[in-house]
């Protein structure tokens, strides 16, 4: 149990990732528990509307060919070369386009580890998107008011936002690629 409210918001990313991927692929139903969280994940009405507001971002990032990059990373990854492109997905600032890019880099390592049915990683890789969060975004958050208010307040922001987060997760991901 998180005390935390903004980090218990930030636990948005099962609802983010449960929603992706049941978009994606409708014959595989992901529940809250099989991400490690509780049945009762998805019923709160506002996070369902943060999540498709982070979806509809998403939905943009998806149809960007330099993001699809991001398929080649390999879904058994170790941390250090997670936080590596974490941190530099985050290294010029934060906005709601490069959280959505992080979400975006672990849903589809989700999705990986369960088409590979590793769902050991599932769990592994919500906690290290909630360890950037703690470290390095929870400030920026606070001072936004928050998940429900930030993302609905920056929403009319998003495609630029997203256009920037398209350029970071790509300078991330080649930089992955040269320190490999």
């Amino acid at each position: 149990v998180i005390d935390d409210p903004i980090l218990e918001e930030g636990a948005v990313v099962f609802r983010y990732v449960i929603a992706h991927i049941n978009a994606e692929e409708p014959s595989r139903h992901v529940t809250s528990e099989e991400l490690g969280g509780r049945s009762d994940e998805q019923q709160d009405p506002q996070i369902k509307e943060v999540v498709e507001h982070l979806r509809k971002i998403a939905d943009s990032l998806n149809r960007n060919a330099e993001l699809q990059l991001i398929n080649q990373v390999q879904g058994n990854c170790a941390q250090d070369v997670f936080m590596t492109v974490a941190r530099n997905i985050f290294a010029d600032g934060i906005n709601w386009g490069r959280i959505v890019a992080l979400f975006h880099l672990a849903c589809k390592l989700i999705h990986k580890a369960i088409s590979a049915n590793h769902l050991e990683n599932i769990q592994m890789i919500i906690s290290w998107v909630l360890q950037v969060i703690r470290e390095q975004v929870y400030s920026w958050l606070v001072a936004q008011g928050g998940w429900q208010e930030g993302v609905i307040r920056g929403f009319s922001r998003w495609r630029t936002a997203a256009l920037v987060a398209s350029v970071v997760l790509v300078v991330a991901f080649v930089y992955y690629r040269k320190v490999r």
